[in-house]
């Protein structure tokens, strides 16, 4: 279990048994990720959830507590995927290809034009809200450790340059693994953003 998910707990204190959590934040995942927050209303968020109105209320107690409960449960999702995906590269080196690639496929097709929904928190939100802000800014800064932990390994298991700086490289990484999913909102093509993961392993050489 997450530190996100543990953060959203009391909220859902004596929430109604009768319905799947996860599928129905999923729903409001993508209310909230095709519509942005604003733009999203509770009427739509309910009908996609399969939820009454009640019943949301009385779990989320409004909008901006769905949206949270959403926040935690793609970032537990997420972090899953990523942590299978890294699991199979033989090296450090090849995490990072792994892990580059990953944010080069969300950014293709019907997937990269959701966006991501941290990414998106940051621009739309996290400006006007402390919360969201300090939720993003563990979102990132739990990101580019994770790279810059990768670096250093692959520095020390050969498959990566001693000449690389970890710190500014695992940055410049971060801002183009979230630029990526930026730029997929406007419909890129699966082997223009390949490309895009391939020019970016450069950095490691």
């Amino acid at each position: 279990m997450t530190t996100d998910t543990l953060d959203i707990a009391p909220k859902l204190r004596g929430r109604p048994r009768e319905f799947d959590m996860d599928s129905a934040l999923d729903e409001a995942l993508r209310v909230f990720s095709e519509r942005g927050y604003y733009a999203a209303s509770i009427s739509e968020l309910t009908e996609a959830m399969g939820l009454t109105a009640g019943s949301v209320y009385k779990a989320f107690g409004d909008k901006r507590g769905i949206f949270l409960a959403a926040f935690s449960r793609y970032r537990q999702v997420r972090q899953q995927l990523i942590d299978e995906t890294l699991a199979e590269a033989p090296n450090a080196h090849e995490k990072l290809r792994a892990l580059v690639t990953f944010f080069a496929e969300a950014s293709c097709g019907e997937i990269g034009r959701r966006g991501c929904l941290v990414v998106g928190s940051a621009t739309e939100l996290a400006l006007f809200d402390e919360e969201v802000a300090g939720r993003v800014g563990v979102a990132f800064d739990f990101d580019e450790r994770r790279i810059l932990n990768l670096i250093h390994l692959g520095q020390e298991d050969g498959s990566i340059s001693k000449h690389v700086d970890p710190e500014s490289t695992a940055c410049t990484l971060l801002a183009l693994t979230k630029g990526m999913r930026v730029i997929g909102k406007t419909g890129r093509k699966t082997e223009h953003m390949l490309a895009v993961a391939e020019t970016a392993m450069k950095l490691l050489n």
